[in-house]
Order: C-alpha cells, then structure tokens, then sequence
C-alpha cells in the first residue's frame, strides 16, 4: 500500500543566472529534482511531487526556463546543454550539495538526460519517464529520424493522451494550471522548445553514462502516443536496460501520482541506502561507493508492476 502524502508543496522563487526562477519544494532528506514536460510546470506535477516527498526525500520541482513565471533562455545558451547548465545554476541557489535523484518526464527527461551525462558528480541516478532522445519513429513501415516527425503529427496526439473521460477530468484541469498560462505568456518559447524536443536524440549521452556506471531507469507508457514505443527501445538500447513499461498514456503519472510513486519506489530506496552507506563509509572509500550498481536492469515482477539557503534565502511568490 502507498504511503499517503503527508507534506505539501511550497511555491517558491529565486534567481538563477541572473533572472528570477520560480519552483516548488516539499520534503526533506534526499534530494530529488523532478523536471517537468513541455508547455507545463511546477503546478502541474504538484501532486506527484508531494507524493514523492511521502517517501522521505526533499523534492524540487522547478518551472524551466520559458515557462511559468521563469524567465527564458538567451538565445546563445538556448539548447539541451543550455537547460542542464541552468539546472545545475539552481542547484547552486538552492545549495543542494550532494548528488540528487533527476527525475524527468517527456522534455524534461531530455533535460535529465543532459544534466546527468554534464554533471556526472551531482547525479545518483536517473530516471527517465516517456522522455523525449530515443530519435526513432515508425512511420508506415519503416523506421525513420524523430526529427522527420512533422510537428502536426505529434499534435494530433496530444488530444488522445488525455482520455477516456475519466481520466480526462482529472488530467484536464491539472495541465490546464500551466498550460494555458505557458500559452498566453510565452508562445514563441512553446514554438522553440517543442523544436527542441523533436530534434532530440540522447543516445550518444546515454551510451557514455552507461560506460560510466549511472543507475538508469527507463519507463514508458504502453498508449503513449508522442514518444513512440520505437523511441523508448532505443533509448533503452543505448542505456544497456530492460526499461520498465506501464499500462498508460503520455501523462500516467499526472493521472495517477500513486501509481508512479509505486513505480519508482525501488529507484528511490536504492539511492536512500547508497547514500546512508556512504555516510557510514570512510571519507577514502565515498568516492567509489557514490556510484552503486544500475537497478534499472528489471525483474520479471518489476516489468508486469509496471520508475541551507533554499528555506530562507528566497522571494516568495
């Protein structure tokens, strides 16, 4: 049974590279960086963030660069690269020192993706949910480039991720919170980023944090309709894992909170424990236990489940 939220999520903001930057905040312990997919935000992913921190992590969930109150990127830093380099920025501001949990979902996994593979030292693991780099589609019977993926094609499937009805009225109103706001303020970022997203392909980063000895994890959604099955196994190729699939669309895990908490439970236990043991360790011996054996390799039951400045020196929002 699910442990059943106890903390809340606080709305905060601060500065990172100069201009303001807004995210929320809730737990303590582990720290576990949840980014967000395209044309959403902190809002959006406020009950699977406070679901996540019922598990005894501190979790930080800001709203990236172009969207929700966060200003954009210049354009001379406006890539993958750009956003993880903000990511680590924000880390700073919010003085988050030790290697942290990256969770990110569609865009956002893109993002993890390059952060992780940028910043090896402050990673303990990651874990991708229907991410964006995979840069494989099927289009009719041929395996082709994602990047051949006309932009209306992928929209045609947005409609259908949120349904059947019920699932509708719970996942409406909670894209809607960022969404519409995204769409009113920042349209030509929305334009940019989902360029950004459609061009993707990670696998080259994947490849390098696998050698590296990154716990990776993969899930994907069985009735996604933006990232395709075909993107997943590659990325999943690419990573050396099994990758763990979900009965679902796109956004599972704004539908239903527990079920992702279920999902990525063992991800964060394993990263509790490493960090307890490395703790415990001799300062000498840290360093060789930061990175702990890849559980993304998934048992048979896991398949079928199926994942000091911050509290004072902010501008509230």
């Amino acid at each position: 049974m699910s442990p059943s939220p106890s903390v809340h999520a606080v709305d905060r903001r601060t500065w990172v590279q100069g201009r303001p930057a807004a995210y929320s905040v809730a737990g303590r312990g582990l720290p576990v960086v949840l980014l967000h997919g395209w044309a959403l935000g902190q809002h959006t992913y406020r009950d699977v963030v406070e679901r996540l921190a019922a598990e005894g992590v501190r979790v930080v969930a800001p709203s990236m660069p172009g969207f929700g109150p966060t200003a954009e990127l210049p354009s001379t830093s406006f890539s993958l690269s750009g956003y993880a380099s903000w990511v680590a920025d924000l880390l700073d501001s919010l003085d988050v020192d030790e290697p942290a949990v990256v969770v990110g979902h569609s865009f956002g996994g893109g993002v993890a993706t390059r952060f992780a593979h940028d910043n090896p030292d402050r990673v303990r693991s990651l874990v991708l949910v229907n991410s964006v780099g995979g840069s494989s589609w099927r289009s009719g019977t041929g395996l082709r480039s994602i990047t051949e993926r006309p932009l209306w094609d992928w929209g045609l499937h947005f409609p259908a991720d949120v349904w059947p009805l019920r699932q509708a009225t719970r996942v409406l109103p909670v894209i809607a919170e960022d969404l519409v706001p995204n769409l009113l303020r920042h349209p030509r970022a929305l334009v940019k980023v989902a360029n950004l997203a459609r061009r993707a392909d990670l696998r080259a980063e994947l490849e390098a944090m696998r050698d590296r000895g990154v716990p990776i994890s993969i899930i994907w959604a069985s009735r996604d309709g933006v990232i395709p099955r075909e993107s997943f196994e590659a990325m999943c190729v690419a990573s050396g894992v099994d990758g763990t699939v979900v009965d679902g669309t796109h956004s599972w895990l704004l539908a239903d909170p527990d079920q992702f908490g279920e999902v990525i439970t063992n991800d964060v236990r394993v990263a509790k424990a490493a960090r307890d043991l490395e703790r415990d360790a001799p300062t000498e011996r840290r360093r060789g236990l930061r990175r702990v054996p890849s559980l993304s390799r998934r048992t048979p039951e896991r398949r079928a489940g199926a994942g000091h400045r911050s509290a004072d020196h902010h501008v509230d929002g």
